[in-house]
């Protein structure tokens, strides 16, 4: 259907002549919007090539066909605190609330592959997440909960191997069988490089760590998602949703490009991988960023990577609201923050979900902070209306432009990474983090300057305001009693036992042999998550960052 050119000019006439904000119209990514979008602005629009329908290549429109009318997506609050038991109750709390799915928040000696009585994990045992240092912790972590039925996702990334070991051995203990787990291991360390900044070893061998965990699985725990490719950690550092998009998704060829060269045929293992974005807060862009991310990866595993199989051309998705968007100033107004941003990752076809909490600006959340959250989930789900109808802003002029301009804006910068010679050697090179460097300049810089508007931070501000609001704090006794736990280990095992154990793995590692199994095995012997990380460290050295000025 073509626009009325007439009709155009009169309202562009009287649109020129009307009273405007004075003000810059631009998304949270700092790219100007057009007051108005029209057919003229879908002039190359294809239905079947760019749209589709729902479960149908290219999956613009969702990756089943019924998407939440023949199931909701998964609720999966992020929780970790203290200690495994600390942190156990906090998950029976949410299950008995209504949560379908656990993820697993570990603490900073956790994500870095410390043990909690290393020198370096002083003063942050249990504090940012639960500590994990032996599969008595993951045991402790899910007792009471049935690892064959539950879907648990964990957040970590350079240990992940060794989390992963420790789950399927808690699990062996359950009398479930490796092969019943249901789960996800983010396991991304390209997005470490480019964003957090928790890596054990240097990238080669990181993703050689990687392409074994990928293989072990699909032989022995075949229902698990071996890697969630994340922009959220992409995004809080400050990237555009632009970046996040393209950034995330050169991440994820780069993994199936490993895993082809690693010998592994690409339908074995594209079909568990999954991937993990962030949901800010200008409500279109994440939509069309979303969908936009389904089109490209179906069209690149089909066409790029030659997989047969249709499920690896599927993105699956999880998603969490932009944690970088809460503020300490007024933290209520988090509450709606959070909701909208969910909103967007719905209609976007999200297939689990993560809300923030109110007070997460201060602190670990508290059980009413996690509880509205987790209800602002359910409100979207039964009352609101909105999974009644797949993909709804499909056809929208703003929304199709928006996703095609995404789609265009990834491209661009496939081209420039591979140029400079692909993912790792762009990280090296530094070339991403300088881009989300930049971009999180400017941004800063429209807050400071009251280009764009953050309510209650810069605008709609209190004056001596002081926030009275409830918060967690975690009791220094969780890093003494964690510690004490560690000393009874290893003064009860079988430290023999362990020493064979940890030197297979370094042989392992030396050589081409898959490590994961040797990796289990250490979980087995009661090694604890220091001592295998230190095997690897040992034996691929460290790595350190370009300097960026």
């Amino acid at each position: 259907m073509a626009a009325g050119k007439n009709g155009r000019h009169q309202w562009e006439e009287s649109y020129k002549r009307a009273k405007r904000r004075n003000c810059k119209f631009m998304t949270v990514s700092s790219e100007e919007v057009d007051p108005l979008y029209t057919p003229e602005n879908l002039a190359d629009f294809d239905y079947d090539r760019d749209l589709g329908y729902p479960g149908q290549f290219p999956f613009t429109r969702g990756v089943h066909p019924t998407m939440y009318r023949g199931q909701l997506w998964t609720m999966r609050q992020f929780a970790g605190m203290g200690s495994a038991r600390d942190t156990n109750q906090r998950y029976h709390f949410l299950l008995d609330h209504g949560q379908t799915g656990l993820s697993v928040a570990f603490d900073m000696p956790t994500l870095m592959g410390y043990d909690s009585d290393h020198p370096f994990s002083e003063g942050e045992v249990g504090r940012c997440g639960v500590a994990i240092d032996s599969v008595e912790d993951m045991s402790a972590l899910f007792e009471g909960i049935p690892l064959g039925k539950v879907s648990t996702s964990m957040t970590i990334n350079g240990p992940a191997s060794v989390l992963f070991a420790f789950y399927i051995v808690a699990g062996e203990r359950q009398g479930v069988a490796p092969e019943k787990l249901r789960g996800t291991i983010q396991n991304d360390i390209l997005k470490e490089y480019i964003a957090q900044k928790s890596w054990l070893v240097p990238p080669a061998p990181s993703m050689r760590i990687i392409t074994d965990i990928m293989a072990f699985a699909a032989d022995h725990v075949p229902q698990w998602n071996t890697i969630s490719i994340s922009g959220y950690h992409i995004r809080e550092a400050g990237s555009t949703a632009l970046q996040e998009l393209a950034f995330t998704l050169a991440d994820g060829f780069a993994y199936v490009e490993a895993g082809i060269k690693a010998g592994l045929d690409v339908d074995e293992f594209a079909p568990r991988l999954s991937f993990f974005f962030n949901a800010h807060s200008d409500f279109f862009e994440e939509i069309a960023k979303y969908r936009a991310a389904r089109r490209i990866w179906a069209r690149e595993m089909r066409d790029k990577y030659k997989a047969k199989d249709p499920r690896s051309w599927l993105l699956r998705f999880h998603t969490q609201t932009a944690g970088c968007s809460l503020t300490a100033q007024q933290p209520e107004n988090n509450i709606v923050r959070t909701a909208y941003q969910a909103l967007s990752a719905i209609m976007g076809g999200t297939q689990s979900l993560h809300t923030n909490s109110m007070d997460e600006t201060y602190a670990l959340p508290t059980e009413k902070a996690v509880r509205i959250a987790l209800r602002t989930q359910q409100l979207i789900a039964h009352e609101s209306g909105v999974p009644n109808m797949i993909d709804p802003l499909a056809g929208s002029y703003y929304v199709e432009a928006l996703t095609n301009k995404m789609e265009e804006g990834a491209y661009d910068y496939f081209e420039q990474v591979e140029k400079l010679g692909g993912v790792i050697k762009a990280i090296e090179l530094g070339f991403f983090q300088k881009e989300i460097a930049e971009a999180a300049k400017r941004y800063q810089r429209e807050i400071e300057t009251n280009e764009r508007i953050i309510v209650g931070l810069n605008d709609f501000v209190l004056e001596n305001e002081k926030p009275e609001i409830p918060l967690l704090k975690i009791d220094p006794r969780v890093e003494q009693e964690q510690r004490e736990r560690l000393r009874t280990l290893r003064d009860t095992r079988d430290n023999a036992g362990v020493r064979k154990a940890l030197e297979a793995l370094a042989d392992s590692a030396r050589g081409t042999e898959n490590v994961m199994p040797r990796i289990v095995e250490c979980a087995r012997s009661m090694a604890t998550k220091g001592e295998i990380c230190d095997v690897l460290r040992e034996v691929y050295g460290h790595w350190e960052e370009p300097k960026i000025f």
